[in-house]
């Protein structure tokens, strides 16, 4: 079996008559096309299951149907300035990661703060369970 030409992966990998010629040269305007990948609302992500799950967790018996949207809606404007402020520290700092810090001082910045990670809140007396 003689061996297979190296290709890239991928779905469009193996696809052939991407307008080469045999010489190696691309005729104008035949060659490969780049199709950018549509995006989709990543918020319908969060189902109608997490939500009222978050919503019985909160003690709420009845939930109508139209609250659904409303969720995603609340929980889209709040990442978005969570991820905001982190970005703002981010480009501070002059890194490309968002560090668990980033997030910290977002959320104590809006008023929010979460504790247990970072060593203002941290509690090292507390010990875990029998076994641990």
């Amino acid at each position: 079996m003689p061996p297979m030409p190296a290709s890239r992966g991928g779905p469009g990998g193996g696809k052939k008559g991407t307008g080469k010629v045999s010489g190696g040269k691309v005729l104008p305007g035949q060659g490969a096309k780049r199709h950018r990948k549509i995006m989709k609302d990543t918020i319908r992500g969060i189902s109608t299951f997490a939500s009222s799950r978050l919503a019985r967790r909160g003690g709420v018996k009845r939930i109508s149907a139209m609250i659904y949207d409303e969720t995603r809606t609340a929980l889209k404007d709040r990442l978005t300035g969570i991820i905001r402020d982190c970005v703002t520290y981010v480009e501070y700092r002059g890194a490309k990661t968002i560090t668990i810090y980033d997030v910290i001082h977002s959320l104590r910045r809006i008023g929010a703060p979460i504790y247990g990670f970072d060593p203002d809140t941290y509690d090292p007396t507390k010990r875990k369970g029998p076994g641990h």
